[in-house]
């Protein structure tokens, strides 16, 4: 299995990789380069991310330089003046400061890629190497997409694909300088079974695990109704839940338990009830913008734990319709979402089919 798929401290490789960038606030779009043939497992690795900031995959080729160029020929004409970043999916690490560091070189350098020291003796042929004048070359790369499209297409022509291994080999072959900025000797490239092993050791080192619980409770509507809604589907039902938005009672626990991982409050806090905008709004845009914080605050979700109180509906026929709901807004398998659902014996609001509660806890994974 290519190494980008590979489960690491909890997620592949590529999402991991996707996270460093998608929450900065320069970024325009991603545009990732896959092999068709993992086309659901990348379908995995982006599941519950912005659909806006991701375009949709392009299929690569045989090698680095054929599949780059691929990538790049899929920015419009309009869009040569932007400045790409071009990344290993293999390297989790990269840090923000060191992806403004380039994009600051940016201002000043036509061409600009990320380095790290060697401090390993180097020989070739029994001969040392001055290892004070040799860095390792990483990515981020970075260019103007129009230069760097202009490269691989000189590049085309004039030499065997196979010849260059990275972006700024082909600027350097065009006679032009490319500047380094020394990063992180972190930002490695994920490579041989040994690397996937020291890679679960520091993702799994730089994390901390926290919980969040939410609770709501949403009152039935006197006025007769022919659908409910709940986890995120529809279920058949005479009364329906009153609430300014669609009072979706599963949902709205959900957020403010995602919410209280990262100390943001609740629902209100975001989302003013007396809002026009949010009127009958389907409480999946609430749930998607806790989502959003959390990803913002460097967090994953890892699990939920849900449980409905009320007498009617029943929720046991419709658990796995709601569970996989769920997960698809969560980003995550149906098995990292549990739904129970209980009675209150007749007791209280609930026991009198006045309304129905529900409370949700939720554990999440933040990067420190």
């Amino acid at each position: 299995m290519p190494k980008q798929y590979h489960r690491v401290a909890g997620k592949m490789l590529l999402r991991h990789t996707i996270d460093r960038f998608i929450s900065l606030p320069e970024l325009s779009s991603i545009q990732v380069i896959i092999d068709p043939a993992y086309q659901d497992m990348y379908a995995e690795a982006i599941r519950g991310l912005p659909t806006a900031l991701l375009r949709p995959a392009v299929a690569g080729s045989d090698t680095r330089q054929q599949s780059v160029a691929r990538g790049l020929a899929a920015y419009s004409a309009s869009e040569k003046n932007d400045f790409v970043f071009i990344h290993d999916a293999a390297r989790p690490f990269i840090t923000q400061a060191d992806i403004y560091q380039v994009l600051s070189a940016l201002k000043i350098h036509s061409a600009v890629t990320l380095c790290s020291a060697v401090t390993d003796t180097l020989v070739m042929e029994n001969v040392d190497l001055p290892r004070d004048h040799i860095t390792a070359i990483q990515t981020p790369q970075a260019f103007k997409i129009g230069d760097i499209l202009s490269a691989h297409q000189q590049a085309g022509l004039t030499s065997e694909p196979f010849a260059f291994t990275d972006d700024t080999a082909l600027i350097r072959a065009m006679g032009k300088p490319v500047h380094q900025v020394r990063g992180s000797s972190r930002n490695f490239k994920i490579t041989t079974s040994e690397d996937l092993i020291m890679a679960e050791h520091l993702l799994s080192a730089a994390t901390e695990t926290r919980t969040g619980m939410g609770f709501d409770v949403h009152a039935f509507d006197p006025a007769p109704a022919t659908h409910i809604r709940l986890g995120g589907i529809d279920i058949p039902h005479p009364r329906k839940l009153l609430g300014h938005s669609d009072a979706d009672v599963v949902l709205h626990a959900l957020t403010d338990a995602v919410l209280g991982t990262i100390s943001q409050g609740d629902i209100g806090t975001h989302f003013l009830p007396s809002d026009p905008r949010w009127k009958n709004a389907d409480s999946q845009i609430f749930l998607q913008h806790a989502l959003s914080l959390l990803r913002d605050h460097h967090g994953t979700f890892l699990h939920a734990d849900i449980t409905l109180m009320c007498e009617l509906p029943k929720i046991g026929p419709h658990r796995t319709q709601m569970q996989t709901k769920i997960a698809e807004i969560m980003g995550v398998e149906t098995s990292r979402i549990s739904i129970k659902a209980t009675t209150t014996e007749g007791l209280g609001f609930t026991g009198r089919k006045e309304g129905i509660a529900a409370q949700a806890i939720v554990t999440v994974k933040i990067n420190v």
